[in-house]
C-alpha cells in the first residue's frame, strides 16, 4: 500500500527560485534515499531533468557546491618573515609547512568532489508545474507524492493527474497499477468513515472514484453493503426503542444485544452503549413516572407539586420524557383550575397560595403572574375601603384583557368600581340616619335604595334599610303599644278588650307587630279565662255531685280555640270514661248472671274493657278475680267425669287473674292423666355369656 511510503513531499507552500534550492526538501530527499523500507518499486521515478541529462558531471556538481567559507586571517605573530629576511636555516621548516598545506588543499578538493558526486539533483516543484506541458514522468511523480498523503482529496487528485494519459504510453502499466491502488485506498477511507458512523460521507467519497477505473465496479457493491449493514443497525435500534416505549426492559435488552453482531463499529459499540444507557434511564424514569402519576390523582396541592417534582427528574434522553412533560403540563392545568376556583370564591389568599407554588417547568409563567396579580387584588379589596378598592383595581388592571384571565379581571374591576360608588352612596345615607329622626331615617332609606340589586354592596344596603326601617317604625308604633299596656293594667274585661283594640293598630310586617301580637295573646287569654271559667266551675261542681251528663253539657259550652277549651275537653273525656266504665261493669254483671262457664268468661271480657281512669275499674278487677275463681271451681268439679271439658273451662281464666297460676297447674295435671308419659327405657342386664 502507498500508505507505508516515505517519499518526501516536494510541494512547498511558496514558490522557490531555481537558484536557491530548498534545504529542507533536500534533507527529506536524502532521508528517503537512506530509508531501507523504501523499495525501488514504490520510490518516485527519476525526475525528468536527471533522466534527460544522465549522471551529473564534475562541472555540474561544482555548480551545486556552496561557496567556500572564508578562512580566518593569521595574526601578526604568525605571519612568516618577509623573503628578504628569510634564512636558509629555516628552509627545512618552511618545506614541512608547504607540504602540509598542499596535502590539506588536495584533501579539501577531493572531499568537495565526492560531495558533489553524491549530491542529488533538485526535486521538481509540483505545485508550480504547468500541467498541459508536463511530461508523463512528472505527472506520475507528482501523483505519487499526492497519493502518499492518504486523504480522499489527494488520492482523487493523484488519479486525475495521470488518468488522461494515452493508453499506449510506456508508463501506462505503472499508472494503471497506481490508479487501482489509489482507488482501493479511497474505498478504504470510505469504509473508515462508515465504521465511525459517517455513512453519507463514506458514500460520497466512494462515488467520487472516476469512471473507467477497474475499482469502479466495487463502488456500488461496497455502498450496497454499507447500506445493508446500516439498515440492520437501524432496525435493531428501532425495535429496542419500541420495547422501551412499552416498558419491556428484558426484551429491550435482548434486542440491544443483537447490535453487537452488526458489522459496524458505530452500531456495535457506540449505539449499543447508547441503548444500554437508554434502557437504564428508561427503567428509572418509568418508576419515577408511575409515582408521579399516582401523586397527580390527588386533589391536594402538595401532592400535585410532588408529582411535578417526580416528573422533572426524568431525563430528556428517556423515552418517558415526553409523557413526563405531558404529565407536568396536566398537573399545571390542575393547579390552575384550583387557583381559578378559589378566584371564583374571591379567596385572594387561597389564589396566592397556589399561584406562588406553580413551578417554572409547567410553562405557565404568564398565567401564574396573572393569578398573583388577581390574588393580590382580592386580598387588597377585603378591607372594603375606597382606597383599598382602588389599589385592588390597579392590581387587576395589570392583567391584560386579551389574557385567559382577562375577562375575570375586568369583571372584578367592574365590581370594585361599582362597590366604590356603593360605599359613597351608603356613607351619604348613613349621614342622614345619624340624627335618628323619622324623616331623616326615611331619607336614608331612600338613598340606600338607589343601590341596584346586582351591586356588591346591595346586601349591606338592604341590611341598613331594614335597620333604619325598624328604627322608624318603632318610633312610630311604640306609643300605641305603651298606651295599650297602660289600659290592660287596669284589669277587667272592658279594659282588656280596649287594650287589645289599641295594640291591633300596629299592622303586620312592622317592627313592633310581633311584640304587639304577644301582648294581644296574653290579654286575650286573660279575657277568655274570665269569660269561660264560670262554665268550667259549674261543670266540675255537677260532676262531683254525680251528675256527670249535666257536667259534660256545662263544659261543652266552652268553644274550640278559647283559652280553657283544652282543659274543659280533658275533664269531659274523664267524665265520659267514667260513664263508659259504669256501663261496662253493669253489662258484665248482667252477663255473669247466667252462672255458666261461658257467661263467666264473657263477663270477664266485658269487665276488662272498663277504662283505667274510671272509678269502676277497681270493682271490675275484683269481679274478674271472683269470676275466675268460680271458673276454676267449675273445672275441678267437671274433672271428676270429663277431664277434657275441665281443661277447656280452666283455659278461660285470663292471665291477669289471681287464679291463673293454679289453673295452669291443674291443666297440666289433667293433661298428664289423658296422655301419660312413656315409661323410661332400662338397659338390659348382661347375660352369663357376656360376663365370661
Amino acid at each position: 500500500m502507498t500508505r507505508d511510503r516515505e517519499i518526501p513531499d516536494p510541494w512547498p507552500t511558496s514558490k522557490s527560485s531555481p537558484g536557491q534550492p530548498n534545504r529542507k526538501r533536500k534533507k527529506s530527499d536524502s532521508e528517503a534515499l537512506a530509508n531501507p523500507r523504501t523499495s525501488a518499486a514504490k520510490r518516485p521515478l527519476v525526475p525528468p531533468k536527471i533522466a534527460r541529462e544522465g549522471r551529473p558531471t564534475i562541472a555540474n556538481l561544482q555548480q551545486e557546491l556552496p561557496p567556500p567559507e572564508p578562512q580566518q586571517l593569521a595574526t601578526a605573530e604568525e605571519l612568516p618573515p618577509s623573503p628578504s629576511k628569510w634564512h636558509w636555516r629555516n628552509f627545512k621548516t618552511d618545506l614541512r609547512f608547504w607540504a602540509i598545506l598542499i596535502v590539506l588543499i588536495f584533501s579539501g578538493v577531493g572531499l568537495t568532489a565526492v560531495a558533489l558526486l553524491l549530491k542529488l539533483p533538485t526535486v521538481p516543484n509540483c505545485p508550480a508545474t504547468f500541467w498541459p506541458t508536463a511530461s508523463a514522468s512528472m505527472r506520475l511523480y507528482c501523483a505519487q507524492l499526492a497519493g502518499n498523503k492518504q486523504t480522499a482529496e489527494n488520492l482523487l487528485q493523484a488519479i486525475a493527474l495521470v488518468q488522461d494519459l494515452p493508453a499506449d504510453h510506456p508508463l501506462r502499466p505503472e499508472i494503471n497499477r497506481q490508479i487501482e491502488e489509489w482507488s482501493q485506498d479511497i474505498l478504504k477511507i470510505g469504509d473508515e468513515k462508515f465504521q465511525v458512523g459517517q455513512l453519507d460521507e463514506a458514500i460520497n467519497i466512494a462515488r467520487r472514484i472516476p469512471n473507467g477505473v477497474s475499482a469502479q465496479k466495487l463502488v456500488e457493491q461496497r455502498i450496497e453493503r454499507w447500506k445493508t449493514i446500516w439498515a440492520q443497525g437501524q432496525s435493531i435500534f428501532a425495535k429496542t426503542e419500541e420495547q422501551l416505549r412499552q416498558s419491556n426492559w428484558v426484551q429491550a435488552f435482548r434486542e440491544a444485544v443483537k447490535m453487537t453482531s452488526v458489522e459496524n463499529k458505530y452500531w456495535a459499540i457506540t449505539k449499543y452503549d447508547q441503548l444500554t444507557k437508554l434502557i437504564q434511564i428508561a427503567k428509572i424514569a418509568s418508576a419515577q413516572l408511575d409515582k408521579a402519576h399516582e401523586l397527580s390523582k390527588s386533589d391536594s396541592i402538595d401532592d400535585i407539586l410532588a408529582a411535578i417534582k417526580q416528573a422533572e427528574k426524568i431525563s430528556s434522553q428517556s423515552y418517558a420524557y415526553k409523557e413526563a412533560q405531558k404529565l407536568i403540563a396536566e398537573c399545571g392545568k390542575k393547579l390552575l383550575k384550583i387557583a381559578e376556583y378559589r378566584l371564583e370564591q374571591r379567596n385572594g389568599k387561597g389564589v396566592l397560595e397556589v399561584a406562588e407554588k406553580i413551578p417554572p417547568s409547567v410553562k405557565l409563567e404568564s398565567q401564574k403572574n396573572d393569578l398573583i396579580n388577581l390574588g393580590n387584588a382580592l386580598t387588597q379589596a377585603t378591607s372594603g375601603t375606597i382606597s383599598s378598592l382602588e389599589e385592588a383595581i390597579a392590581s387587576a388592571q395589570k392583567v391584560s384583557s386579551s389574557r385567559p384571565l382577562g375577562a375575570k379581571g375586568q369583571q372584578l374591576i367592574s365590581r370594585w368600581q361599582r362597590e366604590v360608588q356603593d360605599i359613597t352612596q351608603l356613607e351619604r345615607a348613613r349621614t342622614f340616619a345619624n340624627s335618628g329622626l323619622v324623616p331623616d331615617l326615611r331619607s336614608a332609606i331612600a338613598e340606600a335604595k338607589e343601590i341596584p340589586s346586582g351591586n356588591p354592596r346591595y346586601s349591606e344596603a338592604r341590611a341598613e334599610i331594614n335597620r333604619w326601617t325598624r328604627q322608624a317604625e318603632t318610633i312610630e308604633d311604640q306609643p300605641y303599644l305603651d298606651r295599650a299596656t297602660q289600659i290592660a293594667n287596669f284589669g277587667g274585661q272592658p279594659s282588656l278588650q280596649e287594650a287589645i283594640q289599641e295594640a291591633s293598630r300596629i299592622a303586620p310586617g312592622r317592627a313592633l307587630y310581633k311584640q304587639a301580637q304577644e301582648k294581644i295573646g296574653q290579654w286575650t287569654d286573660t279575657l277568655q279565662r274570665q269569660q269561660d271559667q264560670p262554665f268550667l266551675d259549674q261543670a266540675r261542681t255537677l260532676a262531683s255531685g254525680g251528675n256527670i251528663p249535666s257536667a259534660i253539657a256545662a263544659a261543652q259550652q266552652i268553644r274550640s280555640g278559647r283559652a280553657l277549651y283544652r282543659e274543659a275537653q280533658s275533664d269531659i273525656e274523664t267524665w265520659q270514661a267514667e260513664i263508659r266504665g259504669q256501663q261496662r261493669l253493669q253489662e258484665a254483671y248482667q252477663t255473669a248472671s247466667a252462672g255458666t262457664p261461658e257467661a263467666f268468661s264473657a263477663a270477664i271480657r266485658v269487665a276488662r274493657q272498663v277504662p283505667s281512669s274510671s272509678s269502676a275499674r277497681a270493682d271490675a278487677r275484683t269481679m274478674v278475680n271472683r269470676w275466675s275463681n268460680q271458673l276454676l271451681s267449675i273445672a275441678q268439679d267437671r274433672s271428676s267425669y270429663n277431664i277434657r271439658e275441665a281443661i277447656g273451662i280452666a283455659k278461660m281464666i285470663p292471665s291477669s287473674a289471681d287464679a291463673y297460676e293454679a289453673a295452669q297447674t291443674q291443666i297440666q295435671s289433667w293433661q298428664n292423666i289423658l296422655e301419660p308419659p312413656p315409661p323410661p327405657v332400662s338397659e338390659p342386664l348382661p347375660s352369663a355369656i357376656d360376663t365370661q
